[in-house]
């Protein structure tokens, strides 16, 4: 699934966006909570839902495309756990929990070195229950010109 994430289309190929994979609980725990306080959510909620893992990505923002690159690792994440049998939700809040001083302290307590902003998370477990049917697509989103 990583290694998905890796080979996402950059902006002139530039491969600015690292992926973190976490699989400590108390560490996913903390990343969690920090996550509902930026939410607002009550004590208690988990904007993870549950997942045991996850996988954060960034982006330097010295790459004119951080953002898109980011987007498109994440994307890349997504389609790979799917087609490994497991769940995934790109979670956002992410940008904002990488601004606070604590986070920033991590990445460097990491090596990670320079002006990353959290493009995403992408939680992975493997769903409670059946895969649910995808809604209907919206009309109007297609336009072919020959």
């Amino acid at each position: 699934i990583v290694e998905a994430g890796l080979y996402a289309a950059s902006g002139k190929n530039m491969q600015t966006p690292i992926i973190i994979a976490i699989t400590n609980k108390e560490l996913r725990d903390r990343l969690s909570e920090a996550n509902r306080l930026v939410g607002g959510w009550n004590e208690g909620f988990d904007p993870f839902y549950g997942a045991p893992d996850l996988l954060i990505v960034l982006a330097d923002k010295s790459s004119y495309n951080y953002l898109y690159d980011g987007s498109c690792t994440m994307q890349n994440l997504m389609n790979a756990a799917h087609a490994e049998g497991l769940g995934s939700c790109w979670i956002n809040r992410a940008r904002e929990e990488f601004e606070q001083p604590e986070w920033k302290e991590w990445l460097k307590s990491l090596g990670i070195e320079g002006d990353y902003e959290g493009i995403g998370h992408c939680i992975l477990g493997y769903p409670d229950g059946p895969e649910p049917a995808a809604p209907p697509r919206k009309p109007g989103r297609y336009f072919f010109v020959d």
